[in-house]
């Protein structure tokens, strides 16, 4: 054999072995957790503060119908015209890297909690003038809980 040819067989050698001791591919993603049941939900729900702990988590997820056109929940869900809202509490105001948040929200300084997310899903705008929200707000009191307490439960809150 030529010292030419033999410095070909010699490199194809080395690739071949390089490929075979590389890393195998990564495994496909393991499936998800099977959702909570009811039971579950319930229990979790609970687990919070009053009067979260108590909510309708039914009349919760009929409200959240009124959200879903713009907002998701699922982890790791599409941003739409407003942001995913899973791990929402306890995260900063306006952290969704992914989404561009009005100006007037970036300033808030916020932590999202029951309490700030209550006043904001009574009337958006009012209580924070120049939001992007265009959502008019939920008048009566006991949806908001319910609603509250059905995305403490969707999204994964941990008191």
């Amino acid at each position: 054999m030529r010292s030419g040819s033999l410095a070909v067989v010699s490199a194809l050698a080395m690739l071949t072995a390089a490929c075979s001791n590389s890393q195998p591919a990564p495994k496909a993603d393991a499936p998800a957790a099977p959702a909570p049941t009811d039971a579950e939900k319930q229990a979790i729900l609970a687990t919070y503060p009053a009067p979260y702990n108590t909510a309708d988590l039914d009349n919760g997820e009929s409200k959240f119908a009124l959200c879903q056109s713009c907002h998701t929940i699922a982890p790791g869900g599409a941003n739409m015209t407003g942001p995913n809202l899973h791990g929402v509490f306890g995260k900063a105001a306006a952290a969704n890297p992914d989404f561009k948040y009005s100006d007037a929200l970036k300033a808030t300084g916020w932590i999202w909690d029951a309490n700030h997310l209550n006043q904001w899903l009574e009337k958006p705008q009012t209580y924070l003038p120049g939001t992007k929200m265009s959502f008019a707000g939920l008048k009566d009191a006991k949806d908001r809980v319910d609603l509250i307490g059905y995305l403490m439960v969707e999204t994964g809150h941990k008191p």
